[in-house]
């Protein structure tokens, strides 16, 4: 089990980065860390891997104490593994050597079969010889999820992992990660801006805002019920409207026309999603928007419904 407990951290005098963090997380456990850019998400993981000094607060895995660089000649804790979002790789050798270089030599058979199942996760066997030099940003960044992966860590702490990852690979590659994660019962930690990462994949949620956790819980509930505008709006557009001196916050698909209704909308504009259209209406003097299944015309008049 990881615990965090009590941690803070300022990189200059005055001005805290992670104010009094506390959660904890069991191993094979998938937690998502969201809020908007600044916010801690990277200095987070960096203080859990063991890179940072922390000024107050202490962190655990199982019983022992992960310390930062003054504790230790080579910072970072060796029974986890850190992927940042400058990748660190070697660039004139392989994938498949970037890969092997965590692998031991003395067993060269065992080693290949590793090395060969993790391209198969990350989906990159084609590329198995090719110099990284010559790679996508986004396959460098598999590369490097694999390569932490090599030695098989006890947690993964990954810093925005699909961040460069084109969006017709980056479904399927997530699907084959976490799954293989979870059936080694692997702990993982994803600093993310994707609501992807955390509605489908993660076991619990953690929001950050004003450098504090703001919301820790699992992201079925956190969605269902943000407790601000601020939350609501790292999983899709929100609409915060004030009825009979009430106000709410409403996700677009949560609004709906009605055939009749008190509530009066006229139509500023519409957005093609695919199969339905993102409408932008005026409601009383408030800009709303909701879903529907086929477009409207501007100045048009709507009734609509609420439904929280």
């Amino acid at each position: 089990m990881l615990k965090v407990q009590n941690i803070s951290f300022n990189y200059t005098k005055n001005k805290p980065v992670l104010k009094g963090f506390n959660f904890s997380i069991n191993r094979g456990e998938h937690l998502c860390v969201m809020g908007k850019s600044g916010c801690g998400k990277s200095t987070l993981l960096k203080a859990i891997y063991g890179l940072l000094d922390l000024n107050i607060g202490e962190v655990f895995w199982n019983e022992e104490q992960i310390t930062g660089p003054k504790d230790n000649l080579v910072p970072g804790f060796d029974k986890f593994k850190y992927v940042a979002q400058d990748f660190d790789l070697m660039p004139y050798i392989s994938v498949s050597e970037n890969i092997k270089k965590f692998l031991s030599r003395f067993y060269p058979e065992e080693s290949e079969a590793r090395t060969q199942e993790l391209l198969e996760v990350i989906q990159m066997k084609a590329f198995a010889n090719t110099k990284v030099k010559n790679l996508s940003g986004g396959q460098k960044q598999r590369v490097a999820i694999a390569r932490a992966l090599a030695k098989e860590p006890e947690l993964l702490l990954l810093d925005e992992p699909f961040g460069q990852i084109d969006n017709f690979k980056k479904n399927d590659l997530r699907r084959s990660l976490f799954s293989y994660l979870k059936e080694k019962n692997i702990a993982c930690i994803v600093a993310t801006h994707d609501k992807d990462d955390a509605l489908s994949f993660a076991d619990k949620l953690i929001v950050i805002k004003n450098n504090k956790i703001l919301e820790n819980n699992c992201p079925k509930e956190i969605y269902k019920n943000p407790k601000q505008k601020y939350v609501a709006a790292l999983f899709d557009d929100v609409n915060e409207i004030t009825i009979n001196n009430k106000t709410i916050l409403l996700y677009p698909h949560q609004i709906t026309i009605a055939e009749k209704s008190d509530f009066k909308a006229s139509i500023i504009n519409t957005y093609f999603k695919g199969w339905y259209w993102l409408i932008e209406a005026d409601f009383n003097g408030q800009t709303v928007f909701f879903n529907h299944f086929s477009d409207l015309k501007k100045n048009s008049k709507a009734s609509l419904n609420f439904n929280s």
